[in-house]
């Protein structure tokens, strides 16, 4: 049996010791702040692909992972008996000019091709329902490939599923076997030090949950805001990106921007009342890629980090290929993911 020592319990690393485990593996995962701390511990939860043209190993991987995680968060609801709110209900997109038409409209051929004819990108005319954003066109993009969840919800169904198989957060402990840094922004920082230049950084995010119950529908991206529904009958919306500031807890006049933006995008949350304002730090590596591998000079250190905007929505997938290089010494990590092209 494997030995394996996480540290940090944000969506990398409870989904990488969820791998494990299954597995086989004995682990251990500590984290003195505890399970979804950090930015995991967030609101918003879009799960949702990259336009489906210049494919790229990115591109590629998210695909994969997108299209994982549908059973990936059934066998930890499953375990747990919890929920994470997972589903994949696609998303609405409003068209706001005729260029933009033609644009999607290329969009939805290449899709055919490059989603392998696993999910669709179309183009249609808006109908009478009333959950949808505002285009002035009168047409919308549709795809089925997007999903979401509830971020600190998925957090603690990893948590109890792990706990199932006999696994718990610890807040201190000593590293045994081959040793896992998932440890977000600090973990960045931390890279960073001994370097000439970063390795990454925190960019902090402003989100807010209002009451509104649409669960079950598309979620919406309009405005360039991701507009979620959520099983409890919330509807989250975000976020700022920050690349300043001095707190990375506060929320401030941007969120009530963005609340704003929301309402008026989507007429039907005009009235919605706010129930929550939200914000933390999300970690983006220098390659703007998640960061995943062999920590250099460090014997049996593993980094995986940076999973900014797109952490939950590759989790699946990461989860998988860093098993695979922790557990059996298989390297599949994509081209641009090492940790060497942050470095």
């Amino acid at each position: 049996m494997v030995d394996i020592t996480i540290r940090g319990a944000g969506i990398f690393g409870l989904s990488i010791a969820w791998a494990c485990v299954k597995r086989g593996a004995k682990v251990q995962i500590i984290d003195p702040h505890g399970a979804g701390s950090g930015s995991s511990g967030g609101i918003v939860g879009a799960l949702a692909p990259h336009v489906p043209e210049n494919w790229n190993p990115k591109k590629a991987f998210q695909l994969d992972s997108l299209l994982m995680a549908g059973q990936f968060w059934a066998d930890v609801e499953n375990t747990c008996g919890g929920c994470a709110g997972y589903i994949r209900s696609g998303r609405l997109q409003p068209i706001m000019e005729e260029a933009g038409m033609t644009l999607a409209k290329r969009r939805s051929e290449t899709a055919r091709t490059l989603w392998q004819g696993k999910a669709t990108w179309v183009v249609e005319e808006c109908d009478q329902n009333p959950w949808q954003p505002n285009s002035p066109t009168g047409w919308v993009i549709r795809d089925n490939l997007s999903a979401s969840l509830h971020p600190l919800k998925a957090c603690e169904a990893l948590v109890a599923a792990l706990a199932a198989k006999g696994v718990s957060v610890e807040a201190d402990g000593i590293d045994t076997g081959r040793t896992l840094w998932a440890t977000g922004v600090h973990g960045l920082e931390h890279l960073g030090r001994d370097r000439a230049r970063n390795v990454g950084s925190g960019v902090k995010g402003q989100a807010a949950l209002l009451r509104f119950d649409a669960w079950g529908a598309p979620q919406l991206f309009a405005d360039a805001l991701h507009i979620i529904p959520h099983l409890d009958g919330t509807v989250a919306v975000g976020s700022t990106s920050e690349n300043t500031f001095d707190d990375p807890r506060s929320v401030d006049a941007q969120i009530d921007g963005i609340i704003s933006r929301a309402r008026v995008a989507v007429p039907l949350l005009r009235d919605a009342p706010v129930v929550q304002k939200w914000a933390g730090v999300r970690p983006r590596s220098r390659s703007r890629a998640p960061m995943l591998g062999h920590w250099p000079d460090r014997r049996d250190h593993f980094i995986a980090n940076g999973g900014f905007k797109i952490g939950f929505g590759m989790a699946p997938k990461i989860a998988q290929v860093m098993a695979d290089l922790l557990l059996e010494d298989l390297n599949r990590i994509p081209q641009g993911f090492e940790v060497s092209a942050s470095f």
